[in-house]
């Protein structure tokens, strides 16, 4: 029987570079995702590729619905062995002095409380079967405290911290969680940064499960446009990944 993978969050760039690295290698894709055109157009793509491949339109701030879209993806195309999540940031990013209830809220509820419901909903199969993978996707700014992505930050950290937590405790039951931290844009033709190359490091971070973390990019850059950025004391936020 074919093994499952389902991207939640799934877009044109890093889910579909995920989904296109499995989909090679005999996986079937499920992709979940607000808008249900963009998705069966995606599922087109991979269908002209070869690979077994559906869409489950959902709002992953409606939590109720995303449990419903998981269940229904397991139904649809059997157990879940891969689970990844992987949204793109959305709403207003904040600095850190003008961070908000609110503005924190937002994030965390995409980042974080997203994650914890894509989980909830998958493990007890994995753990049922003694087997499954959770690759749960962070920005730089998880690890390098940014002031002008404080609010994404302040999510993906706690994001981070759960998912090493979930190594640590899972992996005596054969379930295989772990954290890729994003550190660079995601762009077509990019070498590394391409979203095929990226996928192809997570699906070896399936087959491998020697790791916690696995970290796209150079960190080391992203520290020193934070330290430029504090130098010059304000101005107007670099662009660059979360």
């Amino acid at each position: 029987m074919a093994k499952t993978l389902v991207v939640v969050g799934a877009g044109p760039g890093l889910g579909m570079g995920v989904a296109r690295a499995f989909g090679r290698h005999g996986f079937q894709v499920g992709l979940i995702a607000r808008t249900k055109d963009r998705l069966n157009a995606l599922v087109g793509e991979l269908t002209e590729q070869g690979v077994t491949a559906a869409a489950f339109p959902a709002d992953i701030h409606d939590r109720g619905a995303l449990a419903d879209a998981l269940a229904m993806a397991g139904d649809t195309l059997g157990p879940i062995d891969v689970l990844t999540y992987s949204p793109s940031p959305t709403g207003p990013i904040t600095h850190a002095s003008q961070t908000t209830a609110a503005s924190a809220a937002a994030q965390f509820e995409l980042h974080v409380l997203g994650a914890v419901t894509a989980v909830g909903q998958v493990l007890p199969s994995m753990r049922a079967r003694g087997a499954g993978t959770l690759l749960l996707t962070t920005g730089v700014s998880s690890t390098v405290p940014a002031p002008f992505l404080a609010n994404v930050g302040l999510a993906m950290a706690g994001l981070r911290n759960w998912a090493h937590a979930l190594h640590a405790e899972l992996r005596p039951q054969g379930i295989y969680a772990a954290t890729v931290t994003i550190a660079s844009g995601v762009i077509p033709g990019g070498g590394d940064a391409d979203p095929d190359a990226i996928g192809a490091r997570y699906y070896r971070m399936y087959q491998q499960r020697d790791r916690v973390e696995e970290i796209i990019g150079d960190i080391d850059t992203f520290r020193d446009l934070v330290a430029q950025w504090m130098s010059e004391n304000g101005g107007s936020a670099p662009s660059t990944a979360g």
